[in-house]
């Protein structure tokens, strides 16, 4: 990582790969929920959680879906998630960046998986 990198990256969204993951584990439920109006694509967001856990993801693929995801579940952003209507367009931007670039990583096991766990959580 170089310097400038260092300067940029946001503390509460960047760090180990462990404290990331812990945070969108805590947080991605709640989350989901707040958001469920202004993110249409609530499936892909939990498949995209699935493949960030599986072993089986190249290291890269997970680091890049687990910084999305903890952007979206830190309510610290760019545009505070408590705007109405404004709230989630910048995570949902960023979620969509992230997954337009692991998308064939995304396997139908872990839709699979996305389908359960959002008609248990519902």
């Amino acid at each position: 990582m170089t310097f400038d990198q260092r300067v940029f990256l946001d503390p509460e969204i960047v760090g180990p790969e462990e404290e990331r993951e812990a945070k969108v584990r805590a947080g991605l439920w709640s989350t989901l929920k707040r958001a469920a109006r202004a993110v249409p694509f609530a499936e892909d967001v939990v498949a995209a959680y699935y493949c960030a856990l599986d072993p089986a993801t190249p290291r890269r693929v997970r680091l890049i879906i687990l910084g999305a995801l903890a952007y979206f579940v830190v309510p610290t952003d760019v545009l505070p998630d408590f705007l109405p209507f404004l709230g989630f367009t910048d995570d949902v931007t960023v979620l969509m960046t992230a997954f337009g670039t692991v998308t064939g990583h995304i396997e139908e096991r872990h839709r699979a998986a996305a389908r359960q766990a959002l008609s248990e959580n519902a």
